[in-house]
């Protein structure tokens, strides 16, 4: 009896996929990519397991580098960019699947079976202008030096990318800018670019007519699409995963991104359609209204600013007021905070990434950093912009430091004060789109789909509430200037 309860209970200890946390998906900020994390969602949730997705988190170190550390357990990736970018310098094997699955372990990743597919680089003209110059092959791109060249900034700086392109096939001549990839195929349409970058499965390839340009000295190596999942993933969710092997083919992969970003057709119902081809049954649920979507941005961007800005406030103005008492001190201060101020605020982000992991942390403490130096600037220079014969009465009259700054010193410099404030402010709420990028939320989400999806509507559904929500905390500042500066003062 005693053997049997013991057994029970622990039978009932075990985890189960009821209770245990929902496995978290990750995907880039590419329509394949989403619509692969939605299909990986939906497989794992008819394997019993809740899923959630995080989407569009960017490039392929960020996703990599949140896998290792457990920020996600699982995204969709290529077998060229694993490769290529993130096991460059790895000793072992790469070149297959099985001589990298050791290699992975140790970083405490696994590889699953690809998913019947191969997305690789490729480099593309629109067919008129390929014929007219005469251009087949990305070498005969080298008689053209005078042509405008567009890439994605990821394959601007990859080492599978344009600088093996340009050495290998002797491009040196020819200036490339770069842009995101969405955006370069409106500027090849538009006569703009000369010639892009493209993913073999994109649907604007034959939408817009482009010819794919031949790579006869081999540059771009495999690209095979697979599920990158950390080693200690439950097995059963490993299983649930695997049954995707092989079940998707490049004709297919194409049809599936056209249905997503020419048809404007969600990519959860995507997936979901896909699924049912295979025999997988998902339920995708209602989607978002735009009411919906707008409410929820709102409220992670208030968030994102208002909880950055007042840790702002709390940090600034006291160091403000010891930059304005300690004039060495206050060099070294304002020059630490105009440091902060000039890093670019992606590289920022992403920096911020491995210490505080993706979502809001990092959003909030790179908002919080770049809110600094208005409020310790301002507060310093209201504080030192005092008439020295005001300073010297306080202090006839017997007042000690404290109380000499609390009625005299801080309400007369509290216009300068409250204006470093809004300055931080209106930035913030700028700022705060990038943090889409890192899965923080607010309006960068519908402007960062509205990009990739060529929908003006959901540019807009972010690029005006921002806007609208910068001069409304103009405004509000002022007001609060006005109410809480003495009448005497105003």
């Amino acid at each position: 009896m005693k053997a049997l309860l013991l057994l029970v209970m622990a039978v009932l200890a075990l985890p189960s996929a009821a209770t245990a946390e929902p496995v978290r998906v990750g995907s880039k900020k590419f329509t394949e990519s989403v619509i692969l994390g939605e299909v990986a969602v939906g497989a794992l949730r008819d394997g019993g397991f809740e899923a959630e997705h995080t989407r569009e988190l960017g490039g392929s170190r960020i996703l990599w580098n949140a896998l290792r550390s457990g920020e996600i357990d699982l995204y969709p990736e290529y077998s060229g960019t694993l490769v290529q970018e993130l096991l460059d310098g790895e000793p072992g094997d790469l070149s297959t699947a099985a001589g990298r699955q050791p290699i992975l372990k140790r970083l405490g990743v696994r590889e699953l079976s690809s998913l019947g597919f191969q997305n690789t680089y490729a480099v593309g003209m629109l067919e008129p202008l390929a014929k007219k110059l005469a251009v087949r092959s990305i070498g005969d791109l080298a008689r053209h030096p005078d042509l405008r060249l567009g890439f994605s900034n990821e394959f601007m700086e990859r080492e599978d990318g344009w600088p093996k392109v340009r050495r290998v096939y002797g491009l040196d001549a020819l200036a490339a800018r770069g842009l995101d990839h969405d955006l370069a195929y409106r500027g090849l349409h538009a006569g703009n670019l000369a010639a892009t970058d493209l993913y073999s499965t994109d649907a604007e390839i034959a939408f817009y007519g482009i010819r794919v340009l031949t790579d006869d000295a081999g540059v771009f190596p495999e690209y095979s699409a697979m599920l990158l999942v950390r080693d200690d993933l439950d097995p059963r969710a490993v299983a649930a995963l695997e049954r995707l092997g092989g079940r998707i083919d490049r004709s297919r992969m194409v049809a599936l991104n056209a249905r997503a970003k020419l048809d404007r057709t969600p990519e959860a119902q995507v997936a979901a359609e896909f699924l049912g081809e295979v025999g997988v049954d998902v339920e995708t649920g209602q989607a978002e209204s735009r009411l919906g979507l707008l409410v929820r941005t709102t409220r992670d961007h208030l968030a994102l600013v208002a909880i950055s800005l007042l840790a702002a406030i709390l940090v600034a103005v006291p160091l403000g007021i010891a930059a304005a008492r300690r004039p060495r001190l206050g060099a070294v201060v304002l020059a630490a905070v105009g440091v902060v101020q000039t890093i670019p605020s992606l590289a920022l982000l992403v920096m911020l990434i491995p210490v505080l992991g993706i979502g809001a942390p990092p959003a909030i403490v790179a908002l919080f950093l770049y809110s600094l130096l208005p409020i310790v600037r301002n507060t310093h220079s209201g504080l030192v912009g005092i008439p020295t014969p005001l300073i010297e009465s306080a202090i006839a009259l017997g007042l000690p430091d404290s109380a000499r700054l609390r009625r005299i010193e801080l309400p007369l410099a509290l216009p300068a004060i409250l204006a470093g404030v809004k300055t931080s402010a209106v930035i913030n709420v700028g700022t705060a789109t990038l943090g889409a990028l890192i899965g923080a939320g607010g309006y960068g989400q519908p402007i960062l789909t509205g990009i990739r999806l060529d929908d003006v509507s959901l540019i807009l559904m972010g690029a005006v509430p921002a806007a609208v929500l910068a001069l409304l905390a103009e405004g509000g500042f002022a007001a609060l200037e006005r109410a809480l500066t003495p009448k005497g003062l105003r």
